[in-house]
């Protein structure tokens, strides 16, 4: 029996014994095993299991074992090896639109020439927008033949990409993954005399982070730094022509041959030279914190008739005009990767129409100090739903003066520029030295924090002193956690880190942002004190700006509305249920889910400070204007992070804010000035709702409101008169 099917099995018969205290351990557990599944359920047997041999190679009966180290199968007729099968995915990432691989079964002889590639399972929405999917499997047969030595070795003559209109990014991520995973396969196996890639011997080079200067933009040209592409108008349409396509280049973009019909620019940011003179110095400090283990970042830059942008990633999220290309890797960038800038701050830059910054994943293994190529895709129409493709090359590489050796008698644990420092340090541990005046200014501000908590029965008795802390307190929030550190928590980090659990937890992940990490762990130990409202009442920065709005709005007499209980009470369930769908959405894809927790308008406010595309301005600024009406809005009914504090908040061992029989029963006091409506009409608090303000505690206490506290004032007075 398989261990989900153990999980399974244990589940039910605990369901069934009552024993619930270890239900949701077992839950946990089985959710973790359908990703494991999810993860390993597109490996090659599985499709090779419904394939048939013939289909792949004339005559062929049978597959071979697959092998042990590579998932790669040779294909027999007899005892004749044709040639082998593999799946592209397995050797190039292949996400399409949906988010999730095209996975495409592709056959190579042994001489290296492509005998087959069969598309088995994706998730384009191909069909959706009312392109048969023939039309994309039938050009599937055009690899046939081709050659794939000659290819890897730069002797065939340039691939011309025969895409349909409105399918592109689909038609192009096909193309680019089927011949680059059956490049490697044939590395690997050595077919047709290629051989595979030489490790590199002799010293190896990295990012020299010690060197950090300012240049101008001519500087950075005339080092090399920034590469250019210039092409005319005329240029496109020669090449249209050379390339046998004489209807594309009678389509010019422009009556005037002579216009620029692109100039595109593109330097590699993660060199702190290049960064900071190109981004300025706070963008590039913003840059090095999003920054993770092995992760690079590339500006590109354009101006004339021709956007590299292009319109695809506003559809579906994947930019289809380009991509980068470095030996036998390609990575094509999602929106996820990108950021829109206003602008190059070199001296001496031109007016340049898109500025655009993108981050290299670390699993494309970039090596910074290696050449690299923007590969440019330039469409003409040449019917009703078809277009013609060239691609242009614009090649960069690092000037030799912002590289380190590191020589090979002395290896290093990586040579990645972003896992180590000059000295050898790890990035997170420079991360934390950087960051040590914020470190200690948070630590402080905890503290401050636990004071008030841990102190409230003496602070409370003082509603002035109480109201000013607390908005103090939120100013720093907001000026200081928020726009200055950008230290604003997530639902995308929730997300990442169950991720992590199961296709591998590592710390240095998490420790890359030090006053994020130190955030969770105040609240992780807060939860079991205070539950959700310590956060999201005190340290979260959207938060604090939804509430000093709301007093500034009270200070000018807007005016505010209380939402019925019963209508109230339902919408509170709103932010669970946006919590729980991005939880099952990431069981399935984690890019998705971090795509679809945009709901959350926190990047944009707090991390972007609104200087982004306007659906996310405008998005944000929806989400914030209810909060002048009706206070905290956002986060009684949207919160999905809110949410997901909730949930284990339920942990919490202490009950600090104390309520009398009287509450509710008549009195209504408290109920009536929560902020938050999170005190019931029956004087319970309820503590998943309560954003601990602290102001119920405040009537507890006060003398003159509270009519529990009056008549027991009454009563101590005639006491005292009465001797």
């Amino acid at each position: 029996m398989s261990r989900t099917s153990d999980y399974k099995s244990t589940l039910i018969s605990l369901l069934v014994n009552g024993n619930v205290k270890c239900v949701s351990r077992l839950i946990v557990g089985l959710l973790c095993l359908t990703m494991m599944n999810m993860v390993f359920a597109a490996d090659l047997s599985r499709f090779l299991n419904s394939a048939t041999p013939s289909v792949f190679f004339n005559q062929a009966d049978h597959f071979g074992e697959i092998d042990d180290n590579q998932p790669v199968a040779a294909v027999y007729k007899g005892n004749s090896k044709l040639g082998y099968i593999f799946l592209n995915s397995d050797f190039i990432g292949s996400i399409g639109y949906s988010g999730k691989p095209i996975h495409m079964l592709v056959a190579i002889d042994t001489k290296g020439l492509l005998q087959k590639v069969v598309l088995v399972e994706h998730h384009e929405p191909i069909v959706l927008i009312g392109i048969p999917e023939k039309k994309i499997t039938d050009l599937l047969d055009d690899y046939v033949g081709r050659d794939i030595v000659s290819l890897a070795r730069g002797t065939e003559k340039e691939h011309q990409i025969d895409a349909v209109s409105g399918a592109t990014v689909t038609v192009m991520v096909m193309d680019d993954t089927v011949l680059r995973s059956a490049i490697k396969v044939a590395r690997i196996y050595g077919l047709g005399g290629l051989k595979a890639k030489q490790t590199e011997s002799g010293p190896k080079a990295v990012i020299n982070l010690a060197i950090d200067k300012k240049q101008d933009w001519l500087g950075l040209l005339m080092e090399g730094s920034v590469q250019r592409l210039k092409l005319s108008v005329e240029q496109v349409s020669s090449a249209f022509e050379n390339a046998s396509n004489s209807i594309a280049a009678d389509r010019p973009e422009s009556d005037n041959e002579k216009d620029i019909f692109i100039e595109l620019y593109a330097a590699l940011v993660s060199v702190p030279t290049i960064g900071k003179s190109i981004l300025g110095d706070a963008e590039y400090k913003n840059l090095i914190k999003r920054l993770k283990p092995g992760e690079y970042a590339v500006v590109l830059a354009g101006d004339g008739l021709y956007s590299f942008k292009g319109s695809g990633y506003v559809r579906g999220g994947i930019f289809d005009r380009f991509q980068l290309l470095q030996g036998d890797n390609s990575v094509r960038f999602h929106d996820y990767n990108h950021k829109r800038l206003r602008s190059v701050k070199a001296v001496g830059v031109p007016d340049l129409k898109d500025v655009d910054l993108f981050i290299i994943p670390a699993d494309i293994s970039f090596n910074p100090a290696k050449e690299w190529t923007i590969e440019l895709l330039v469409g003409r129409a040449v019917g009703p739903t078809t277009k013609g493709f060239l691609t242009f090359n614009l090649s960069n590489k690092t000037p030799d003066i912002y590289l380190s050796y590191l020589p090979t008698s002395k290896p290093k644990k990586s040579t990645s520029s972003t896992s180590i420092n000059d000295k050898g340090m790890a990035v997170w541990q420079k991360m934390w030295r950087a960051k040590k005046v914020e470190i200690i200014v948070l630590a402080i501000a905890l503290g401050i924090l636990s004071f008030i908590f841990f102190f409230q029965q003496w602070l409370v008795k003082s509603p002035k002193l109480t109201e000013r802390v607390r908005v103090l307190f939120l100013i720093f929030t907001l000026f200081g956690l928020g726009w200055y550190a950008n230290a604003q928590l997530s639902v995308v980090n929730i997300l990442a880190a169950l991720n992590a659990m199961v296709t591998g937890f590592d710390w240095a992940y998490f420790l890359m942002e030090p006053l994020l990490f130190i955030l969770w762990g105040s609240v992780a130990v807060a939860l079991l004190f205070w539950g959700r409202g310590a956060y999201c009442g005190w340290l979260c920065p959207f938060g604090a700006l939804q509430e000093l709005m709301n007093k500034l709005a009270k200070i000018v007499k807007i005016p505010q509305w209380q939402l019925p209980w019963g209508l109230h009470e339902r919408l509170w369930p709103i932010k669970y249920l946006i919590f729980l769908g991005l939880f099952g959405v990431s069981l399935h894809s984690l890019s998705m889910a971090e795509e679809l927790a945009e709901v959350e308008p926190f990047k944009t406010v707090i991390i972007l400070n609104f200087i982004r595309e306007w659906p996310f301005v405008i998005f944000a600024i929806l989400m914030i204007a209810p909060g002048l009406f009706i206070e905290r809005f956002y986060c009684r009914y949207l919160c999905p992070l809110g949410a997901a504090l909730a949930i284990p908040g339920k942990l919490r061992m202490f009950e600090w804010l104390k309520r009398y029989k009287e509450c509710g029963k008549p009195c209504q006091i408290c109920a009536n000035e929560c902020m938050v409506q999170a005190i019931h009409p029956e004087g319970n608090i309820n503590v998943n709702e309560c954003l601990y303000c602290l102001n119920c505690h405040v009537l507890y206490s006060d003398q003159n409101k509270c009519p529990v506290m009056i008549k027991k004032s009454a009563k101590l007075n005639r006491y005292k008169q009465n001797g």
